[in-house]
């Protein structure tokens, strides 16, 4: 796990939204910020690729095990700025982070044992719901895309 107590934290991060086959998306809310619900989201760490990344934060997340093979990559990153009270992780003067698109599907019964020092629920949701009910404007994108790519969203 990266220091990121000494504003190490690499600004490159990924989001993978985990859902079935069926669109129900499964959604972590974050500890100590009541109704910030969320997909998995990761910074990746020195020397990783970001499907390593990816694979590594579900697993943190999550307690799921995937595989690189496992993931689809999106080939689509988006750039925003970091909170500011979040900043002191980073090097001095990092302002942004770019975080990029992964998705895998698990079967419905899928049981979550989610990182309790960083999560302090999890709940599977339809996808359009879950969409709505994303913190942050990438991860509703990202599940609009996917919805879209399953051709339950037309483009509009």
């Amino acid at each position: 796990m990266s220091d990121t107590s000494l504003g190490k934290k690499i600004p490159v991060s990924v989001i993978v939204v985990i859902h079935t086959e069926d669109l129900r998306i499964l959604q972590l809310e974050r500890k100590g910020h009541t109704g910030f619900w969320q997909s998995v989201t990761g910074s990746q760490e020195a020397g990783e690729t970001l499907a390593e990344t990816a694979c590594r934060e579900v697993w943190e997340e999550t307690g799921l095990r995937i595989t690189a093979d496992m993931l689809v990559d999106w080939q689509l990153s988006n750039r925003y700025e970091i909170f500011q009270q979040w900043r002191h992780r980073y090097p001095e003067g990092v302002t942004h982070n770019v975080e990029h698109l992964f998705t895998v599907c698990v079967p419905g019964n899928t049981e979550i044992a989610h990182c309790e020092d960083e999560h302090c629920n999890v709940r599977w949701l339809p996808w359009r719901e879950a969409a709505e009910t994303s913190f942050s404007w990438s991860n509703r994108d990202a599940i609009y895309l996917l919805a879209h790519a399953a051709g339950l969203l037309p483009i509009a």
